[in-house]
């Protein structure tokens, strides 16, 4: 590999109190310790993404920094049962710059973890022709899981982050390879 691979981590959270932050540091420190990848944060609350999906000078750099990248790592909480809709606005606002790209997703929340939006969110990255990562980081009842520095000792999601890393270099270096030869056809 020539290159580290372009990781995208976005924070979607966009609440004034929100917890996105801890969680989204946390990931962000087990990834940096991957050399595989050259990672930047799309926080949300500080992405100007128009809900009704008009083409802003915003939207036009967003998606010139979502083609750039390899892969993605989504960081979200679940609300209501489902994805904040900053997310899903997010996704909406580009097309063909998500193809043939992976994604991975760390969730929060109460006893659920997140992982109903995480099951919501894998239906939507299929329709844009996504590659969503088998293994999923998830933090239920998230607030009790980190300590006043940021810091957890949830043993089963230090695994599944180092998991989640492993199958997204795996995916990205794969797909970054055969894009390279061939457009994707979608």
């Amino acid at each position: 590999m020539d290159t580290p691979l372009r990781l995208e981590v976005i924070v979607a959270s966009v609440r004034p109190e929100r917890f996105a932050p801890v969680v989204a540091n946390w990931f962000l420190r087990m990834a940096r310790a991957s050399i595989e990848f050259d990672i930047g944060v799309i926080d949300l609350r500080d992405t100007p993404l128009p809900v009704e999906l008009t083409e802003t000078d915003a939207v036009a750099d967003y998606r010139a920094r979502l083609a750039a990248a390899d892969a993605f790592v989504a960081v979200t909480s679940e609300y209501n049962h489902g994805y904040p809709a900053s997310l899903k606005t997010a996704f909406d606002c580009a097309k063909h710059e998500w193809r043939a790209k992976p994604i991975g997703f760390v969730s929060y929340g109460g006893l659920s973890g997140g992982l109903r939006a995480v099951e919501q969110l894998r239906q939507v990255v299929a329709e844009i022709h996504m590659v969503s990562i088998r293994e999923t980081v998830s933090f239920h009842q998230a607030k009790r899981q980190f300590d006043a520095e940021g810091q957890t000792q949830d043993g089963a999601a230090i695994d599944s982050a180092e998991r989640l890393l492993r199958q997204l270099a795996w995916w990205a270096t794969t797909l970054r390879a055969a894009r390279s030869v061939a457009p994707y056809p979608g």
